[in-house]
């Protein structure tokens, strides 16, 4: 990118919903193709910020929640909300609030899509392959030892975690500020 003028940055203007919908200023991007040209271009920096790369400029992604958010199909295949296949799901948390984040094998981690959580309820299974009780997982006292879920690429494990918690355990800037340092990747 040293051809391209220096361009500053840009904050608060693009973000990333807690469906994996792209919203400039509020608005929700409805036009497929601009919304594949943003996934395609979605990177995060060294400091755990994630941003669109459009051109020479980098626009800075506010999430709602996680840099990523998967979508669940009957057949127990995660996808993310760029539309990549996530080939290497390794473990799972569930929050206070009830949502699900699943992360790989590269320690990023993603939200499961509120429209798949029934889907993944059928997926809660011990090692041994044993249906749990979704209602033991909202007691942390009584939380069994070796939840998990069920996919098609293995059984992963399954804990709690606190919402306040995760970008800092994943190393994610879930709202970038311009006060931030400009380094670029």
């Amino acid at each position: 990118m040293a051809k391209w003028p220096d361009v500053p940055a840009v904050f608060g203007w693009l973000s990333l919903d807690a469906r994996g919908l792209w919203r400039i200023a509020d608005t929700l991007v409805e036009h497929t193709g601009l919304a594949r040209f943003i996934g395609r271009n979605y990177l995060a920096d060294t400091e755990g910020r994630w941003y669109f790369q459009n051109g020479p400029q980098q626009v800075f992604v506010s999430l709602a929640y996680t840099p990523w958010v998967y979508r669940l199909d009957t057949n127990g295949e995660l996808t993310t909300h760029t539309g990549e296949r996530l080939a290497e799901p390794t473990a799972a948390w569930l929050d206070e609030e009830g949502s699900l984040l699943i992360s790989d094998s590269a320690n990023q981690i993603g939200l499961l899509h509120d429209a798949d959580l029934a889907l993944m309820i059928e997926r809660l299974r011990n090692i041994g392959g044993e249906a749990i009780d979704p209602e033991s997982l909202l007691d942390a006292d009584r939380w069994p030892t070796d939840a998990g879920l069920a996919l098609a690429s293995g059984w992963i494990p399954l804990a709690p975690i606190r919402r306040s918690e995760v970008a800092a355990r994943f190393g994610f800037t879930p709202e970038p500020t311009a006060s931030d340092d400009h380094c670029r990747p």
